[in-house]
């Protein structure tokens, strides 16, 4: 075993960080089992209103399974788990699979529109304000870039959703102010996701141009005449990756978390506008579900990004194994 770890130290990283997803995973289906159901409120009295009668409310509890055990409950939604069955929404009458299957494809949509544009957006910002401020030279547009990012980054996506929403919805009248209605309609909630993170990892990936331009293989390469675009692409941007990597991984999970509140403004039909009527009418499986979902879109994107950091950089593997 120690000869092959020595051999493959990769090998062990690998293994160790999908046991870690696997356990992860597990330890979220519990935890969000339990929390779920501390939330305050009955849920069969929600779908059947204050008219029910208490022999209703006994006969459609007993139906959902909510008279038993926690531990029983648990054990039952596990073993749904596992075969695929994530119930039937209380207030919905519809199975909760269809509803995700009908709306995580418009989250999905907006959610990695926002990153493909904040990767697209903080890489090119930051290279050419790195390579344009290299030496010392043009503080007043350093001095700009710094705090217009500063600012961009300090202000939540809902804010931002609603100001873009205000401005461009309501007073210019240029956008739809709410709801998928043609392409115009992905533009504000996909700028509300992007510009944030944009705005933070643009300047990390300007700091990081700057390190790399001042390192001894970068005069070596210059010393070699080599054409600009070759000087970037080869030698400065595989070296911004790596800590663009890793913050941009943790930016992702703060997108997704942030499609909650975006979609919640724009009424967009997508997962996080779901779950936020789910939790407002106690609808047991269907939050359930949506919160397992989320966390687990999360939990991936950590995963991913290590093995990427990994395959990248494999003596961050060997050092944290």
């Amino acid at each position: 075993m120690n000869g092959l770890r020595q051999r493959h130290p990769s090998l062990e990283f690998y293994a160790r960080r999908s046991l870690r997803f696997v356990l992860s995973l597990l330890a979220m289906v519990i935890v969000s089992f339990a929390m779920i159901r501390v939330i305050p409120g009955n849920p069969v009295r929600a779908q059947l209103g204050i008219t029910a009668t208490e022999q209703e409310i006994r006969i459609r509890t007993r139906e959902l399974g909510l008279n038993q055990s926690l531990l029983s409950q648990l054990w039952t939604y596990l073993g749904h788990l596992f075969t695929g069955h994530l119930g039937t929404s209380i207030t919905l009458q519809e199975p909760v699979s269809n509803i995700i299957a009908t709306r995580l494809p418009n989250t999905l949509e907006i959610a990695s529109m926002a990153f493909l544009v904040t990767m697209v957006l903080s890489i090119s910002a930051g290279l050419l304000l790195g390579a344009f401020t290299n030496g010392g030279r043009h503080p007043r547009t350093e001095l700009s870039f710094t705090a217009t990012t500063g600012l961009l980054v300090t202000i939540p996506e809902f804010v931002l959703a609603v100001l873009l929403q205000y401005v461009f919805g309501v007073k210019l009248g240029i956008l739809p102010i709410a709801e998928k209605s043609g392409w115009t309609s992905y533009i504000m909630p996909v700028a509300s996701l992007s510009i944030p993170p944009a705005a933070a990892l643009s300047r990390l990936v300007r700091v990081e141009t700057l390190n790399a331009l001042g390192r001894d293989y970068m005069r070596t390469a210059r010393s070699k005449r080599l054409p600009a675009r070759l000087l970037y692409l080869r030698h400065v941007l595989p070296n911004v990756l790596t800590a663009t990597l890793t913050l941009g991984g943790l930016l992702l999970v703060g997108l997704i978390a942030g499609t909650v509140l975006v979609e919640t403004v724009f009424a967009w039909p997508g997962i996080g506008s779901t779950i936020v009527q789910a939790i407002e009418q106690k609808d047991y499986p269907l939050i359930q579900a949506l919160v397992l979902l989320l966390g687990s879109m999360v939990l991936f994107v950590n995963f991913v990004v290590d093995i990427l950091l990994g395959a990248i950089d494999p003596r961050s593997a060997i050092r944290t194994t």
